[in-house]
């Protein structure tokens, strides 16, 4: 078997039961691995419409194909399941070693079912698999929960785990691998807490190989070479850089999007953080970006070693709380990689709160006494604090903004979509980001069809973020391949250099299974209109399909976009269309048979 390793491991944690089924050659050419394949299961195995944390929901982790060779930034895995914090399907992406070493222990996909019935732990070392008591590990923290997993399995194990977040179930939870990658999106780290599942610890010894090892060094140089002039800017200053680039452009949504630009923001950006808190660049397994930013905060009041911030981490623990304080942001951040929680959600939960604060809305009687203005830093860490452990105020604050804004009778605070938090580009300010965000099948979210690389690098062209025209199409092309990408096992961030055409051939020559570009985007496809089934089945409908009513009705205030809202009306009716789903966004029957589906 040559990229894939041809084996799948289910785990059955009510009954203890641990099966290794063959791989289906079928479904992995025609889903590829990853992402597409996990959720091809999942579509097949659990009905849509279930309760999130029932022991009937699945997750599973999911690596691709191109993991554990050395194509460039081949280290990405999904893990999909349905969403707490959405009740989508959710496929939260992670770099780091992990997918690697699951790869190298011999699986293509691990599929968790069922509930333990006390917390445990599941150690993958090459052929043997154990489930594990983890009464001991249980309330610990990530950082701690990794250290003594190490200690009682492998030195160079690789963990993945939920932290205390995950354990109470709390929306905004996550799942950590190597304390500092996060699949961190749509509430996953929720759905392992509630199969009392602490976490994933995987050693692997053997190898990946290839169908034709000189045709594939070949690609992997050739790509690299395609990297480096496009990705230089992510190894010197990681993806914070791009807190400057939003704010130049008027497209950095500040004060929970009360705004686009933040008069201070390049105290939060890339250039302050390798200035003053940079220990060194982090890459992940076989990457040449190194983007990760290992960081150290001296200052004894916010003290702390660890890895990020990333960019939408600094935006929205900064510019979206009005904060320029560098070192409370990246301290809001190794608290949230300590206790399991996704950034994005949590910094913009905070934001709203605040934004619910400032009209008076909510008071100091709801929030244990704290005054949650806008620009308060202590304020801000001391909510992300409450919304780690749960206590107090915290205990809303962990439902995420949508749900925490909808308690107080007032929704439209929430800058969500499907109930996610919209990342850090300004839907009003770009487009085309907007219809993104609205379509996206887990939920507000900018790596399902990176949008800005049309709007703001022109990357592979360059079309005006304020204008409506083509958007519908580039969308659809960038989600469909996206898709396929993370179906791969490789970083979106590749697509800085690399196309569709260099993954389909890096495939072609790992697995001898002949993939062409063509090929390739229609897999993406097929992948999207699937995702798109289970939200259907699952009660979503065209009306989620929407941004938060400030993008569609409120222009920003200020700046080069001064009057600008989201046109999404007007792109929407398009993008159905050439999706080839009816005006209720359903897929017809037409498209459904050309994607076999």
């Amino acid at each position: 078997m040559n990229g894939w390793t041809g084996t799948i491991l289910r785990i059955n944690l009510t009954s203890g039961n641990i099966v290794k089924e063959p791989l289906n050659m079928e479904l992995a050419k025609k889903y590829i691995g990853g992402r597409g394949l996990a959720s091809k299961i999942l579509f097949d195995e659990v009905d849509p419409a279930i309760d999130p944390l029932s022991p009937d929901n699945k997750l599973i982790f999911a690596p691709g194909p191109l993991n554990g060779t050395n194509a460039p930034s081949a280290a990405h895995f999904d893990v999909v399941t349905k969403g707490l914090l959405t009740g989508t399907i959710a496929a939260s992406s992670s770099g780091g070693v992990f997918a690697p070493m699951l790869k190298y222990a011999g699986y293509d996909l691990l599929i968790l079912e069922g509930t333990a019935e006390k917390p445990v732990y599941v150690w993958i070392d090459d052929d043997r698999v154990e489930i594990r008591d983890a009464k001991k590990i249980w309330g610990k923290t990530v950082e701690a929960t990794t250290e003594a997993l190490r200690k009682v399995t492998d030195d160079e194990a690789s963990v993945a785990c939920i932290g205390p977040a995950g354990e109470r179930m709390a929306p905004v939870a996550n799942i950590m691998n190597e304390c500092g990658r996060a699949a961190g999106r749509t509430g996953v780290g929720a759905i392992m807490g509630s199969k009392n599942l602490k976490a994933v610890a995987v050693r692997g010894t053997g190898a990946v190989r290839v169908a034709d090892p000189k045709a594939f060094r070949e690609l992997v140089l050739g790509c690299r070479k395609k990297l480096a002039p496009g990705t230089g800017g992510l190894t010197k200053y990681g993806t914070d850089m791009l807190i400057n680039v939003m704010n130049q452009v008027g497209g950095l949504p500040t004060r929970n999007f009360r705004e686009s630009q933040f008069t201070t923001a390049d105290k939060v950006g890339g250039e302050s953080l390798a200035r003053d808190l940079l220990i060194r660049p982090r890459g992940c397994f076989s990457c040449p970006i190194s983007c990760g930013r290992a960081t150290r905060v001296t200052n004894p009041k916010y003290a702390g070693v660890g890895e990020g911030p990333e960019y939408e981490t600094a935006w929205s623990f900064g510019p979206d709380c009005g904060v320029d304080n560098l070192d409370a942001v990246t301290k809001a951040n190794y608290i949230c990689n300590e206790y399991g929680m996704d950034t994005i959600t949590v910094g913009a939960t905070v934001a709203c709160a605040m934004d619910l604060f400032e009209d008076g809305i909510i008071t100091v009687k709801d929030t244990d006494g704290l005054v949650l203005r806008f620009g308060e830093a202590d304020a801000m860490l001391e909510a992300v604090r409450k919304a780690a452990t749960g206590e107090g105020f915290g205990q809303k604050l962990q439902l995420g903004s949508y749900r925490l804004a909808e308690s107080y009778g007032h929704p439209e605070y929430s800058m969500t979509v499907k109930k996610q938090e919209t990342p850090a580009y300004d839907p009003r300010a770009l487009q085309g980001i907007g219809l993104n965000y609205a379509t996206s099948n887990r939920g507000g979210c900018h790596v399902r069809g990176y949008m800005t690389a049309v709007e703001i690098f022109g990357s592979p062209v360059k079309l005006d973020p304020r204008a409506t025209d083509q958007k519908a199409q580039f969308t659809i092309t960038l989600q469909d391949m996206t898709a396929a990408l993370d179906s791969s096992g490789e970083c979106l961030f590749t697509t800085f250099g690399m196309g569709a055409g260099d993954i389909a051939a890096l495939l072609s020559a790992a697995t001898g299974v002949p993939f062409t570009e063509e090929e390739f985007m229609k897999i993406g496809a097929r992948i999207w209109n699937l995702e798109r089934l289970f939200n259907l089945k699952a009660g979503l409908s065209a009306k989620d399909d929407t941004l938060a009513p400030r993008m569609l009705k409120d222009p920003i205030p200020a700046g080069p976009n001064q009057g600008q809202v989201n046109k999404l009306d007007v792109m929407m009716s398009e993008y159905y269309t050439l999706r080839g789903w009816d005006a209720k966004g359903v897929p017809t029957k037409e498209k459904l048979a050309e994607l076999g589906l």
